[in-house]
């Protein structure tokens, strides 16, 4: 693997690289202490023994710049990706989004289809998020650095208690490096989900609410694990229902972390589907 900064606009993005073929771009959830590399650390390799592999640290998150726009957070992840795909002269790229990376990667494919190959989605966010209140899971992921501010105890319960469905499969260690990076003090200051005005407006950011959502014709796979304690494993079916070439497989005994728990099920599911049509999403235009 290879790691540099790629300028876009005002903004720097720390970008992993592995491997070489089409392009597949790997979007991060958004949870404390997330980055790219960390979100797949179990799928990196797979994947690029077969494709070129783009994991990005997104906007507000890791190594890359921080603050991300609080009126509109989805489109704002979506323009600075599209932008890096063009910074790179990477005219067209499968992208694969997890959670609030699933959410930047539907929302490019509304905003610019032509430059996205097939999509996958991994328990997406902004999916039927005015069902109901927000899920137990959501409310502790965007209420961490509230009140008395970011804790161990605090991540530890987020991940083992709802990211995925055995907690205790989570080393220690894992927890811990998310931990350090959730307190850095540029994120303390400036926390991606959640600014002045306290949680997103949620029916401002429900892509069922998006008319724009059926005539999205690119091949969609959307896996989502049934004890997703995140986001409500219903958007599955509200997905299929509104997208013209959309796949689900829903995971039993499995929470928001597809990608981590279901590992060899997730690599496998992933290399078939990106593979139909020769896998075809043209590198690059420059390297």
């Amino acid at each position: 693997m290879s790691q540099r900064t790629v300028q876009v606009g005002a903004r720097r993005i720390f970008l992993t690289e592995a491997g070489d073929g089409p392009v597949v771009l790997m979007l991060h959830g958004g949870g404390p202490g997330a980055s790219g590399v960390s979100n797949y650390s179990r799928n990196i390799e797979a994947l690029a023994r077969h494709f070129r592999v783009l994991v990005p640290d997104m906007p507000g998150y890791g190594k890359s710049t921080k603050g991300v726009n609080r009126d509109d957070p989805f489109g704002d992840l979506a323009t600075s990706m599209l932008a890096m795909l063009d910074a790179l002269g990477i005219g067209r790229a499968h992208v694969i989004g997890n959670s609030l990376g699933g959410a930047c990667a539907l929302r490019m494919a509304l905003e610019r289809s032509g430059a996205i190959g097939r999509l996958v989605l991994m328990g997406p966010g902004g999916v039927d998020t005015t069902r109901g209140l927000p899920t137990p899971g959501l409310k502790r992921l965007l209420n961490y650095y509230k009140g008395t501010g970011p804790s161990l105890e605090k991540l530890t319960t987020f991940i083992r208690g709802d990211l995925v469905y055995d907690g205790r499969l989570v080393p220690q260690i894992v927890i811990q490096e998310r931990f350090q990076a959730s307190i850095d003090p540029e994120v303390v200051a400036s926390p991606p989900l959640l600014g002045p005005q306290g949680i997103p407006k949620f029916k401002k950011i429900d892509f069922t609410r998006d008319p724009r959502l059926k005539s999205v014709q690119n091949p969609t796979l959307v896996l989502w694990g049934t004890e997703d304690r995140v986001n409500r494993p219903s958007g599955a079916q509200s997905l299929q229902r509104r997208m013209p070439n959309c796949d689900t497989y829903l995971f039993s005994k499995t929470g928001h972390w597809v990608q981590w728990e279901r590992a060899n099920e997730f690599n496998a599911a992933v290399l078939a589907f990106l593979a139909q049509d020769g896998g075809e999403a043209p590198a690059s235009r420059t390297r």
